[in-house]
């Protein structure tokens, strides 16, 4: 790819939006549009907070979609750029839609034989006592959200019932079969995976504060795998990303069992791109700064 074709390209980045990530979206969002400038593009930073904003946004010969989130990750940006004509970076509507929505994604991964770990949806009518004995200890979070708002862990039915009292304004709730283990994510960049990162936080689990504020958060890269451990990962990290048809770019969350084996979390097809987040950091320990990060996006979203 030519990063030079960037130059004078008219790209409108959109950032903000009015989801719960909305001012994460906005560092990354920043972070984007000043890499484009960079390389030569003429930028226009669109917020789509306002109900309207379609109506401002201008003709460009790339929208590069940087918001995190429901709105924005969900394949609702994406089929209204489609509807307009307008080519747009990462995800189509139906691998955004599958990828955002965690319960619909897991059952087609286990569908497929993929490894997922047990889940419960839960609502006003769940019998807490017996989700818990099905899933021992486990995480409430959000079936459609990201930045781990919303979620928390539970120990207990009762800790259950009001975990989900206490995140239902987030939307649909499940529950998901904890597993006391390391964390590990896996970037995709068009057809290649870039190194696997391990994460260690002091905090109860990697939680928003873990991501975006705490500088004790530990990014392991290399992650401490074995070669061939690596190379497992990274065959199932491309096998989830290919199963919803996902494409571009993007991150897969992995928690790993005290067996040694992997569990598919969920893909992330807009990755947070702010000074703490992961993609970049991949990105790095391939060789690869911001700033050709964001441009090998735009271009790869071109030649799609």
């Amino acid at each position: 790819m030519n990063l030079a074709h960037l130059k004078d390209l008219s790209v409108t980045v959109l950032l903000g939006g009015n989801s719960p990530e909305r001012d994460v979206s906005l560092d990354s969002g920043a972070a984007v549009a000043g890499a484009l400038e960079t390389l030569g593009a003429r930028v226009t930073r669109l917020d789509p907070a306002d109900p309207n904003w379609w109506q401002a946004l201008p003709r460009s010969e790339l929208v590069f979609i940087v918001l995190h989130g429901a709105g924005g990750e969900d394949g609702t940006v994406q089929g209204m750029l489609e509807t307009l004509g307008l080519p747009y970076t990462g995800s189509g509507v139906l691998a955004s839609a599958l990828a955002m929505d965690k319960p619909r994604c897991k059952r087609l991964w286990r569908g497929l034989g993929l490894p997922t770990q047990a889940f419960v949806d839960l609502d006003e009518d769940t019998d807490w006592q017996a989700v818990m004995s099905d899933l021992g200890a486990a995480f409430v979070k959000p079936a459609a959200g990201g930045s781990s708002i919303g979620t928390r862990g539970v120990e207990t039915a009762a800790e259950l019932q009001a975990a989900w009292r206490d995140s239902r304004q987030y939307g649909p709730l499940i529950a998901e079969r904890l597993i006391r283990g390391p964390e590990y994510t896996v970037a995709i960049l068009g057809s290649e995976v870039l190194p696997a990162i391990r994460v260690e936080t002091d905090n109860a689990f990697y939680d928003y504060e873990a991501k975006y504020l705490s500088d004790s958060t530990r990014y392991l890269c290399p992650c401490g795998l074995s070669e061939a451990e690596e190379g497992e990962l990274a065959a199932l990290a491309l096998a989830a990303f290919r199963s919803l048809d996902c494409r571009v770019w993007g991150r897969v969350d992995f928690m790993r069992e005290p067996d040694g084996s992997f569990q598919l979390l969920e893909v992330n097809t807009v990755p947070g791109m702010t000074s703490h987040s992961l993609v970049p950091m991949a990105a790095a320990a391939r060789g690869l700064e911001f700033n050709d990060l964001v441009g090998s996006i735009a271009c790869l979203s071109l030649e799609d």
